[in-house]
């Protein structure tokens, strides 16, 4: 008796996918010639290779990624390491960043950090030795890379994206010192004797440069230096630092170093009692979405985050292909004027 065994039917029951071989004898050239395709190589004419990607179709073959990184020593792939997901300016740049790897023929591996502590960083760190990535993205929005602690695997590209990183990493980041001195000095322009500043948390190193360069253009143009009022970014630390704010008569000028936060002093002022912009201006930083339909449309910052994750993605692919490291990139701000900033009152 005969046994006759389907070699496309396995005793698992699961049906192979066709192979490389499959595709060969669909398109009727050899093995090497289909890998060469495969593999993006140019040493194939047009006509062959559409016969072999024709074939490919048909069949319903995929290249194997893996044997592929194996044999390229890339994996085409970019791990991102992202302080919460919640922010609207991580989403953006995560969003940016995605498309770009994507146009660049890389996926991406998120890796989450809930809390900006340097044992979460570390633990992500850490998970990179396990993920199959060619380089990482880092936004962590705290003062946490310069630890002496965090050590990333050995040879592994790195671009940084809003954090401090020393001179080990290249960094990709907006203009923060320009936007806040576009901001102030939009409001001592107005007439402003000095500017007050509601200010993010004490550990993102944007909140910093944005807190540093509002004192900076304060002092440069002779005014005076209100203490700070520090916030969480919520709307929530802007409504309750609003109403602290609301209560001071000489406020007539707030810099809120976000958007959220910015919101939640203009409903402030307005439960106050306290005109916008005819008895207090206020500006933001950012320029979300909804920031022209706050009442009255917020005057802010517009931060193009976008342009920062390609440029932190085109860094990196640079450094993957054998570039040399580049050094900081700063992306300009620019300053959207709306109806929450004025003249103060006489």
């Amino acid at each position: 008796m005969t046994t006759v065994t389907n070699t496309a039917e396995p005793a698992n029951g699961r049906r192979r996918g066709p192979s490389m071989a499959d595709v060969a004898r669909e398109a009727n050239v050899s093995g090497q010639t289909v890998s060469r395709v495969s593999n993006g190589r140019e040493n194939v004419d047009s006509e062959t290779r559409e016969r072999v990607l024709a074939a490919m179709r048909k069949l319903g073959y995929r290249p194997n990624s893996a044997a592929r990184a194996l044999r390229s020593g890339r994996f085409h792939s970019i791990g991102v390491i992202m302080f919460t997901l919640s922010s609207f300016g991580n989403m953006r740049t995560l969003d940016a960043i995605a498309s770009a790897a994507t146009d660049a023929g890389y996926s991406i591996t998120l890796i989450p950090v809930p809390h900006p502590t340097l044992g979460e960083v570390s633990v992500a760190f850490d998970r990179l030795s396990e993920e199959a990535v060619d380089g990482v993205i880092i936004v962590v929005e705290a003062h946490l890379l310069d630890e002496s602690d965090v050590e990333l695997p050995a040879g592994l590209p790195v671009v940084v994206i809003d954090s401090t990183a020393s001179d080990r990493y290249p960094v990709v980041d907006t203009d923060q010192a320009h936007g806040a001195r576009l901001a102030t000095e939009h409001l001592l322009g107005l007439g402003h004797r000095t500017v007050w500043h509601v200010a993010g948390p004490e550990r993102s190193y944007s909140a910093a440069g944005r807190r540093a360069s509002w004192e900076a253009t304060l002092r440069t143009h002779g005014a005076d230096v209100p203490p700070v009022l520090v916030g969480d970014w919520s709307s929530e630390s802007g409504h309750e630092l609003g109403l602290e704010l609301a209560r001071n008569p000489e406020v007539t000028a707030i810099f809120a170093a976000n958007d959220q936060m910015a919101l939640g002093v203009l409903r402030a002022l307005h439960e106050s009692g306290r005109a916008v912009p005819g008895e207090v201006s206020v500006v933001g930083f950012d320029d979300m979405e909804e920031s022209r339909s706050f009442w009255p449309p917020l005057t802010t910052v517009r931060q193009f985050f976008g342009e920062v994750g390609s440029r932190s993605v085109e860094a990196l692919v640079h450094e993957v292909e054998g570039g040399e490291p580049r050094g900081t990139t700063l992306v300009d701000t620019e300053l959207v004027v709306r109806d929450s900033t004025g003249r103060p009152p006489r």
